[in-house]
């Protein structure tokens, strides 16, 4: 069983908790019973924006649906795009690891499916952290500021930064973006973690 059909079977559970028919659900959110139905028992998948939309209909917050994989070492090394480990929720992303045990690699890769900017929130603000950091456009548009400059960046665009840089970037369009990123040091890495933790309880 993949996370999806996870996701699919809790919302099927979510909605007959809330005693909410299928063609109701169809009704508010916009997607056929059809394709509903086929979700629920595992048979489809669903883009992050009509998942969000299901979520709020059911009034649930969106990480409900997510659940963290326990990796052990005796798992193998291939993840399948289906069997992805969604990291972080937020109302601005989602992040999913691409590797297993984040604690036991030297550099992080991971993919961001980043949601549109909502109108009148706060601007992106810059901020530096320690390592470099690689970014690869997968789809669609991103900006990315950094120091004083903002750039736009389209499918198969990269950049490499040294993270001290002040730099952020943010999906100013409607439509969402989805990225690839590379940090090293990996943050997580058991010795880099500790090393953070020391400095921050120095200063």
């Amino acid at each position: 069983m993949n996370e999806m059909t996870d996701i699919g079977l809790i919302v099927n559970k979510l909605r007959k908790e809330k005693k909410i028919t299928l063609k109701e659900l169809s009704d508010k959110s916009g997607l056929s019973t059809g394709f509903l139905s086929q979700f629920e028992r595992g048979m489809t998948t669903i883009a992050v924006d009509s998942l969000i939309i299901i979520a709020k209909i059911l009034e649930v917050d969106l990480d409900i649906f997510f659940h963290k994989k326990i990796a052990s070492s005796g798992q193998e090394m291939l993840i399948r795009n289906y069997d992805r480990e969604v990291s972080s929720v937020n109302s601005k992303y989602i992040q999913f690891n691409l590797v297993r045990n984040v604690t036991k690699v030297d550099f992080l890769p991971r993919i961001y499916e980043i949601l549109p900017s909502k109108y009148g929130e706060k601007a992106t603000e810059n901020y530096v952290h320690e390592g470099q950091e690689f970014i690869y456009v997968i789809e669609g548009v991103l900006t990315i500021h950094i120091k004083n400059r903002t750039y736009e960046m389209y499918p198969e665009d990269s950049i490499y930064l040294d993270s001290h840089t002040p730099h952020n970037w943010e999906n100013n369009t409607n439509k969402i973006v989805r990225i690839l990123t590379v940090n090293s040091p990996n943050p997580y890495f058991s010795e880099t973690a500790d090393k953070i933790s020391a400095d921050l309880k120095n200063k």
